[in-house]
C-alpha cells in the first residue's frame, strides 16, 4: 500500500467522521439556540430546561439519519478492507 492511498483513505475517513457527526451536532445546536432564545423571552434561567429538548431531539435526530449513518460507515469499511486485500 503506498503512501498516496493511505493518505486518500485518512482523508476519506476525516471526511466520513465529520459528515456522521454534523446530523446530530447541528440538530442539537438548532434546538440549543430556539431553547436559549425561548429562556431569554421569557427570563427563566434554568440551566436544565435546555438539557431535555436537546437530547430528544438529538435521539430523534439518529433514529431518523441511523440508517443513512450506517450505511455511510459500512460503505467506507468496505473501501479500507477492499483497499487492505488489493495490497501485495
Amino acid at each position: 500500500m503506498d503512501g498516496d492511498a493511505i493518505l486518500r483513505l485518512l482523508r476519506e475517513g476525516l471526511l466520513l467522521v465529520l459528515m456522521v457527526s454534523a446530523v446530530p451536532m447541528l440538530v442539537a445546536m438548532a434546538v440549543g439556540l430556539t431553547t436559549s432564545l425561548l429562556q431569554a423571552t421569557t427570563q427563566i434561567q434554568d440551566q436544565t430546561i435546555g438539557f431535555v429538548p436537546k437530547l430528544i431531539a438529538v435521539f430523534a435526530a439518529l433514529a431518523l439519519a441511523g440508517p443513512w449513518m450506517l450505511w455511510q460507515v459500512v460503505r467506507f469499511a468496505a473501501a479500507v478492507f477492499e483497499t487492505i486485500a488489493l495490497i501485495k
